[in-house]
């Protein structure tokens, strides 16, 4: 486990990490994500103790490690696993050796570099040398170097920026399932959003040397905390919307309210690609202004009467042409997020009116079962 408490650690005066909190239980696999400069390797980096802490604490298996005196820093070190992004393999060692660096008992070293050889699918490797391994072969080398000393956290530097997109989905598949065997905590540090949401138990969204919001990939991605978040996972629109008795209107559908909204007061409803679906109408008042292939889907740009841009994802066979005018309706099956006043609120009942008129009108002709 793993806990920062207030803690601040800067580079300059007004860049690096402030006043952080977030914890790690055992066995998680954390994904910080964020702009260039957010703090993201800063928090590697204080954890490996390469920056000092200037306030607050951190915490690794209930032991304050903030301020350990330099010299005690490379037997904590090996308390910490660290996968760097060009590997880091010793050119000189053999997989053997390399592996084996960080295990200070000799009387069990060999029997615990087979077992993390065995663990990576990288036995009968033993002898060979960096120079003639693959790139995923280096990758698993260089995590079985890290979980070798059976460390409390490993560290993940964009471990995969440097393969291949077709190699790369495939070690970041067997690295991820290595460290849950392993029940080893993890911090990834990564620019891919799809490798976020596919594989983070939690993600951290990082601005300015703050986290925005951690939680689950669902959460972040359908709940985000600010507008912020919203935007940095995904398009995310966010179009002006009214109240109407006990609805929320908006030029493209109409919800219920989340929180019986009164008053004279700025209200915009965040919908994401997914959540906007489009029919052909000549007499529609919306209009094509791009058209993007994606293999299995095409996003498109529409403009609305207001001049307001959303986005839409429909499957490839729906196409429709840049300039076409269409009517476009709100088709989300599940909560929304609206923001009032710049506060975001989830919606109750994220479904929209015309979804379930088309529910019902599903119910109303499917085949009665015998």
């Amino acid at each position: 486990m793993i806990k920062f408490e207030n803690v601040t650690a800067t580079y300059t005066e007004n860049v690096g990490i402030f006043n952080l909190s977030f914890h790690i239980p055992k066995g998680e696999l954390v994904f910080l994500m964020g702009p260039t400069g957010a703090g993201k390797s800063t928090v590697l980096k204080t954890i490996y103790k390469d920056i000092p802490i200037s306030d607050g604490n951190l915490y690794i298996n209930g032991e304050d490690v903030g301020n350990i005196h330099r010299r005690h820093v490379p037997r904590f070190r090996r308390k910490i696993g660290m996968v760097f992004q060009d590997y880091a393999l010793f050119p000189h060692m053999d997989v053997e050796h390399n592996v084996a660096f960080g295990i200070r008992n000799k009387s069990i070293r060999s029997k615990r570099v087979a077992e993390v050889l065995s663990m990576v699918g990288l036995t009968g490797m033993e002898k060979r040398y960096p120079h003639a391994l693959s790139g995923g072969e280096q990758q698993r080398v260089a995590l079985a170097r890290a979980l070798a000393p059976r460390p409390a956290i490993v560290l993940l530097d964009e471990p995969f920026s440097n393969l291949d997109a077709g190699l790369r989905g495939r070690v970041r598949r067997d690295v991820l399932d290595i460290l849950n065997e392993a029940e080893t905590s993890a911090i990834f540090v990564t620019h891919d959003q799809e490798e976020a949401m596919l594989f983070g138990d939690r993600i951290a969204v990082m601005n300015e040397g703050q986290i925005e919001q951690v939680d689950t990939p669902e959460i972040i991605f359908h709940n985000p905390s600010s507008t912020f978040v919203a935007k940095f996972m995904g398009i995310a629109d966010f179009i002006p919307a009214w109240t109407e008795g006990n609805k929320l209107v908006t030029e493209i559908g109409a919800l219920k309210q989340p929180h019986n909204v009164t008053g004279n007061k700025s209200i915009e409803l965040m919908v994401r690609p997914d959540d906007v679906s489009i029919s052909e109408d000549q007499a529609g008042k919306c209009r094509i202004l791009e058209r993007v292939f994606q293999g299995a889907h095409n996003l498109y740009k529409v403009a609305l009467p207001s001049g307001n841009i959303v986005h839409s994802i429909e499957l490839h066979y729906r196409t429709y042409t840049v300039g076409q005018t269409v009517s476009l309706r709100i088709d989300a099956g599940h909560p929304l997020t609206c923001a009032i006043e710049g506060n975001l609120v989830t919606i109750p009942n994220g479904t929209s009116e015309s979804r379930q008129k088309y529910q019902r009108h599903q119910e109303k002709i499917r085949p009665t079962q015998q």
